[in-house]
């Protein structure tokens, strides 16, 4: 699996749902449920900042008994952004994901936010990709040319 994010980001696309540092967690979590995502970036102007997750909301907003209406997104988010970058491959990305244990990686190129790979992605072209081979092989078995 030596495709590289930016094959999947060219065929799920590159847009990302960011908000603010100084948003309140309640207004970011509205904006993480009208988009159904389980994470947004978190932006000052262009400037990557912060990510708030699901997880955030579970550990530091429910499990710490934070007022979400009170406080800011900038007092729970996960600071410590893993990146990488568009050439990074499928395998490549699956281990970061398993080593990191994060399930959302931005996507930067030349210090430019270019988009972002959830680990759903990546399943949903493994998926993909098997089910490709299989149909490729069974074609090959019952036509006798291999599709590629």
């Amino acid at each position: 699996m030596n495709t590289p994010i930016s094959a999947i980001l060219e065929r799920k696309g590159s847009a990302v749902y960011s908000v603010n540092a100084r948003m309140s967690i309640a207004d970011a979590v509205a904006e993480m449920n009208r988009h159904r995502v389980g994470c947004v970036l978190v932006l000052d102007g262009d400037l990557l900042v912060g990510v708030f997750t699901e997880r955030d909301v579970l550990r530091r907003v429910v499990g710490m008994d934070v007022d979400p209406k009170i406080n800011r997104v900038a007092d729970v988010m996960t600071r410590d952004v893993i990146t990488i970058p568009p050439h990074t491959t499928v395998d490549e990305c699956l281990t970061t994901f398993a080593e990191r244990r994060c399930r959302h990686l931005p996507v930067i190129e030349h210090g430019r936010l270019v988009g972002l790979i959830s680990i759903g992605d990546i399943s949903r072209w493994v998926a993909d990709m098997h089910r490709a081979e299989a149909e490729s092989l069974k074609n090959y078995v019952i036509g006798g040319d291999l599709v590629t």
